[in-house]
């Protein structure tokens, strides 16, 4: 049986071995994933499409839109995954910084969050681009 400190643990060390396998990663943090949003008007846009698909969206993305606006205090739900597959299709809409990405092991406070070594500090070579910026409209 494995406890949830021994998974932890798994999880932790493989986002370690992707982050020092030096493949070319991106990551698209909350910051970025929060500037798009599905708001009201644009789910009234898919329904108002021709096709069933536009109203089934729709449909399901109500669901994010009500519970991430209370949670979050955004306009509406972000949409974390079609960001993820927009970078994948269209990486000149958003900007980024190379830096030194970890995870941190050794805080019992931050223990498992990723760091980004925003200044150099660690004087370890980039690993990352780190998003923070998308082309968004609004």
């Amino acid at each position: 049986m494995t406890t949830p400190e021994q998974m932890r643990t798994v999880i932790r060390t493989q986002m370690d071995v992707v982050l020092q396998s030096g493949v070319p990663i991106a990551i698209l943090p909350l910051d970025v994933t929060h500037k798009a949003t599905i708001t009201t008007p644009r789910m009234d846009v898919l329904r108002q499409q021709t096709n069933a698909n536009g109203s089934r969206l729709a449909g399901i993305l109500q669901s994010y839109e009500r519970f991430d606006t209370q949670k979050f205090g955004l306009e509406g739900g972000p949409l974390h995954d079609p960001v993820t597959v927009a970078y994948l299709l269209r990486p000149e809409l958003f900007g980024g910084k190379a830096c030194n990405v970890r995870i941190e092991h050794a805080s019992e406070l931050t223990m498992g969050q990723t760091v980004a070594d925003w200044w150099g500090v660690s004087d370890l070579p980039a690993n990352a681009t780190v998003m923070t910026t998308a082309d968004v409209p609004a």
